[in-house]
C-alpha cells in the first residue's frame, strides 16, 4: 500500500467543519424529506434501496456506526429496521438538526460530535460501519478506513458511498462548478486530496488504490456497485445531468468485510 506524503496533514478537518457549519441550514431542509421517507434512497438521484440493495437485509439487533453522519438519516433508516445505531459527525450544526428530527420522529439513538477518523469508541464495538457522502469523501481514506476496521467486529461489514471515480476525473479544475462533461481533467495516478474554493477538502482514490488500501487494512472486498439512475430520475444537484449519469457512473458503493 503506497500512502501519499501529506497523509498526516489534518488542516482539512477544521476547513470541512467550517464549511459544513455554513451548509447545515440548507441540508436541514432535505433532511426533513429523508427522515420521513418510507424507503431509503441513495445518492443525488435518490435511487430506491429496493433497486440497489445497499443496506444489509438483516439489521435486527445489529450494532451500526455511521461515520460522518451529517443529519443522520441513514442511521434513522437503519434504526427503523431494528439496528442499534450510533452517528458521529464533526459539525455540531448537523448533529443539532439530527437531534431535532429524532425528537420529531420519536426515534432516538446516540449522536456524537467527533471525528470519524478517530472516534474514541472501543475496539470491535460494531457489526456494520456505513457512510454515505460522510467519511467516505470528507475524511482521509488512509485514516478513516483503518478506524472503521478497528471499530468492527470480525466479520463486520463496511459500506460506503461516494462520487464515482470517472466523475471526479471529469470535474474541471479551473471551474469546479461547471457541469461535468466527457473530457478528462485530472490524472488518475496519484489521485487523493482535492481542495475546493469554498475551503473544503475531499478525498478520492482510484479503484486500484482503494482495493489495495482495503486489503492492506484487513478487509475482504465484497462488491463495487456503480449506480445508474432510472430514465426518469431527477436531481437538485447541478454539476451532473441525467444523460451523463445514465452513461457513466456518477456514484459508487463499496462493500467490504473485516477479515
Amino acid at each position: 500500500m503506497t500512502e501519499p506524503e501529506n497523509r498526516t496533514d489534518r488542516d482539512y478537518v477544521e476547513g470541512n467543519r467550517a464549511v459544513w457549519s455554513g451548509y447545515a441550514p440548507d441540508y436541514a431542509v432535505s433532511a426533513e424529506r429523508e427522515w420521513a421517507s418510507e424507503e431509503p434512497t441513495w445518492g443525488i438521484f435518490l435511487i430506491p434501496d429496493s433497486q440497489v440493495e445497499i443496506l444489509p437485509t438483516d439489521l435486527d439487533g445489529k450494532d451500526v456506526i455511521e461515520l460522518g453522519c451529517g443529519t443522520a438519516y441513514v442511521s434513522a433508516w437503519m434504526a427503523r429496521r431494528g439496528a442499534r445505531t450510533v452517528g458521529i459527525d464533526i459539525t455540531p450544526a448537523q448533529i443539532e438538526t439530527a437531534k431535532r428530527l429524532q425528537a420529531k420522529h420519536d426515534l432516538h439513538f446516540p449522536l456524537i460530535v467527533g471525528n470519524a477518523e478517530a472516534t474514541g469508541l472501543p475496539d470491535a464495538s460494531f457489526d456494520i460501519a456505513i457512510s454515505e457522502y460522510g467519511a467516505s469523501i470528507w475524511c482521509d481514506p488512509y485514516t478513516w478506513t483503518p478506524e472503521a476496521h478497528r471499530l468492527l467486529r470480525p466479520g463486520g461489514e463496511l459500506v460506503f458511498l461516494g462520487n464515482g471515480l470517472l466523475l471526479m476525473l471529469c470535474t474541471e479544475i479551473e471551474d469546479e462548478d461547471a457541469k461535468v462533461g466527457n473530457v478528462l481533467h485530472r490524472d488518475q495516478f496519484g489521485l487523493h486530496r482535492m481542495d475546493w474554493t469554498d475551503g473544503s477538502s475531499e478525498f478520492h482514490l482510484s479503484h486500484g488504490d482503494m482495493i489495495r488500501l482495503l486489503r492492506a487494512t484487513g478487509f475482504e472486498v465484497l462488491d463495487l456497485i456503480e449506480l445508474q439512475p432510472g430514465p426518469d430520475a431527477t436531481t437538485s444537484y447541478p454539476y451532473v445531468d441525467l444523460d451523463w449519469a445514465r452513461r457513466w457512473p456518477c456514484e459508487e458503493v463499496w462493500k467490504a468485510r473485516k477479515r
